[in-house]
């Protein structure tokens, strides 16, 4: 026993998943003298967990960590993205970029608890997560090395295809899928599903109907619309209730669910887009949100109620910004940290009731209501004159038209000198 020990590489914590990938990479990094402690994270993904340990167990995992992160991955991670409206390039929900520095922070915890020096994970070489992943991973603990085989010569010279990878798991006794795999690979949590590689790396090529997993197609989907009723406060939801059968939820974790549900059954969140990598080359990816759709379009319509028009012109800026910090992994970065703070500090008065219909794959909001509304109806009304006098129109109307004037005055002087 002191032999092995006096041989160890030191100790490493794997983030796992139990699929074939991570599994060869648990059995090479003790092929290369490591002692291996697996974490697998419950993020929402619909996985067996235990027979994932018992498959780590097997493996000669030293030691094993399933942990469920659900209620944190809301709360800390989901509920800011709902905050800012964070999307990113118009279009992508930011399903996974959200949920891997919430992953890391776990396995850092995990890697200082059990006196680890290193930390590894399965992301491609190509890919945004490795960024995400080790930048979490050097932010929270700085003196960590990390251990990422599919940037190793030895590892993907080794390992060029999945056939390499099942070949290695025969030889060593692991499990390997006995269905076929699906011609693109897949990502899922709380949040979200993402599809990309294999027969979409053709952005031509278009997703054949059975690849979507969480959302009904809309066009199969209830013909009856589901009526919501979320209430928000301070920017973050604290009840939804369904207007239609009086059901409802209170708690983060529980509220997202329910708007999963009712989102997934109507066909709600799917989008097919290409995205710029934060390492450089362009992908294409196809995305389901289905919760997180609901959210954004409640969230946007009570703050537009509730927040004054100039900041809120900064806070989408803002947003705009931390959307790209997500993406691109600086979650534990100080400019994100101040910008999280200013979108917090944002929410104050983000307070009130939306109800929205969910029918097809739309969302149709009906109505809202707000006791820190900034909307004056007698001010507002065509049939009120209230405190309000159009005679002062006139002077703002031509005080804003003296920079269009100066404008297209000069540039008629130029056009005449031509």
């Amino acid at each position: 026993m002191e032999d092995t020990m006096s041989q160890s590489k030191g100790t490493v914590v794997l983030a796992y998943s139990g699929g074939l990938d991570t599994s060869c990479i648990l059995v090479w990094l003790k092929e290369q003298g490591y002692d291996v402690v697996v974490f697998l994270a419950n993020i929402g993904q619909n996985e067996d967990f235990e027979e994932a340990r018992k498959k780590a167990e097997t493996l000669g995992a030293k030691k094993i960590f399933i942990e469920d992160l659900r209620k944190e991955f809301v709360e800390e991670f989901i509920w800011p993205a709902v905050q800012a409206n964070a999307i990113y390039e118009d279009r992508y929900l930011l399903g996974t970029s959200i949920a891997r520095p919430c992953i890391a922070r776990r396995q850092v915890d995990i890697a200082k608890q059990e006196g680890a020096q290193y930390i590894s994970h399965g992301a491609t070489g190509k890919g945004n997560d490795q960024i995400r992943f080790e930048l979490t991973c050097y932010a929270l603990y700085p003196g960590v090395k990390i251990i990422a085989p599919w940037r190793m010569p030895e590892f993907y010279q080794r390992f060029q295809g999945r056939k390499d990878l099942m070949e290695y798991a025969k030889k060593h006794g692991i499990a390997v899928p006995v269905t076929p795999k699906d011609p693109w690979s897949m990502d899922a949590n709380l949040m979200h599903i993402s599809y990309e590689s294999g027969i979409l790396e053709n952005p031509k090529n278009h997703p054949p109907k059975s690849i979507y997993q969480m959302t009904k197609d809309p066009e199969t989907s209830p013909n009856i619309p589901d009526m919501l009723e979320l209430e928000f406060k301070r920017g973050v939801p604290v009840q939804v209730i369904s207007l239609t059968d009086r059901t409802s939820a209170q708690s983060p974790l529980d509220i997202f669910t329910f708007l999963n549900h009712i989102g997934s059954k109507h066909g709600v969140g799917r989008v097919d887009i290409v995205e710029n990598r934060f390492i450089g080359m362009k992908s294409r990816g196809i995305y389901e949100t289905p919760g997180g759709t609901i959210l954004r379009q409640a969230h946007l319509d009570i703050e537009a109620f509730t927040l004054d028009r100039e900041v809120r012109k900064i806070k989408q800026s803002l947003a705009v910004q931390f959307s790209e910090q997500i993406y691109n992994g600086f979650w534990y970065s100080p400019e994100c940290d101040f910008v999280r703070h200013c979108i917090t500090r944002s929410q104050e008065n983000v307070e009130g009731k939306v109800q929205l219909s969910v029918f097809k794959g739309t969302i149709t909001i009906l109505g809202r209501e707000s006791p820190k509304s900034l909307y004056n109806e007698m001010l507002v009304s065509m049939d009120i004159l209230g405190d309000y006098d159009p005679c002062d129109a006139s002077g703002f109307i031509k005080i804003s038209a003296v920079r269009l004037k100066e404008f297209h005055r000069l540039q008629k002087m130029a056009d005449l000198k031509q």
